[in-house]
């Protein structure tokens, strides 16, 4: 049994790198996927809106560890072999592409119909609708929700260390293993964590705030 050092810290600080990683690329990836179904969503186009809402019911139906699982052993075994990080990330991609599409086509549809017909007796097409009226006023009810739901992708990281992603999480396991010492080990896990995450909550809450003055 080894006695917890600062080398674990370091070890940890190190896995939570990745896990910060991770986090940003199933943002980055789900997020521009995710604005895609948002205008489809919202699109005049049936068939647009149907793919749209069938994406996302499929994808929001099946739990997020199933997703891993298809990515990582499924493709291996259609002769496809990713490396634990491209998997999780290409399954925290799909996954937030569901949910981020649908959290922005609720923001999209709550700016009242009167802007649209607004902007539609200024003269504007569709597309000049959107990107001048429309989405500069979705992008500040967007925020709080978006943010929040960036806390939830951190969190749930975790679930990558089932096809050997070692993330923070399993890098607590790992040392726990060695050092049996799971109060020291997961005590510094969730301390990593809330570093991470409550200054992603905090900015949620302030912009919530700003939110609710504007509207008041």
């Amino acid at each position: 049994m080894n006695a917890f050092s600062f080398l674990h810290v370091e070890y940890l600080l190190q896995a939570a790198v990745w896990t910060v990683v991770l986090s940003l690329v199933a943002f980055v990836f789900g997020g521009v996927a995710g604005f895609v179904i948002a205008l489809w969503r919202v699109s005049p186009n049936a068939l647009l809106r149907g793919i749209a809402s069938t994406y996302i019911q499929v994808v929001q139906g099946i739990p997020l560890l199933v997703i891993l699982f298809v990515a990582y052993f499924g493709l291996a075994i259609a002769g496809f072999k990713l490396t634990p990080l491209v998997a999780a990330g290409i399954s925290f991609a799909i996954y937030c592409a569901a949910f981020l599409g649908e959290i922005w086509r609720g923001c999209i549809q709550a700016v009242p119909k009167t802007q649209w017909e607004a902007s539609e007796c200024l003269g504007f097409n569709r597309f000049e609708q959107l990107t001048k009226v429309i989405l500069p006023q979705a992008v500040k009810i967007a925020t709080p929700p978006t943010v929040g739901f960036m806390v939830q992708i951190v969190k749930n990281t975790s679930l990558a260390s089932v096809i050997g992603f070692v993330d923070l999480s399993r890098a607590g396991q790992i040392i726990n293993n060695s050092t049996f010492q799971p109060f020291t080990v997961f005590g510094c896990v969730a301390l990593i964590y809330f570093c991470l995450c409550f200054p992603l909550s905090a900015l949620s809450k302030h912009f919530e705030r700003k939110l609710n003055v504007s509207h008041r």
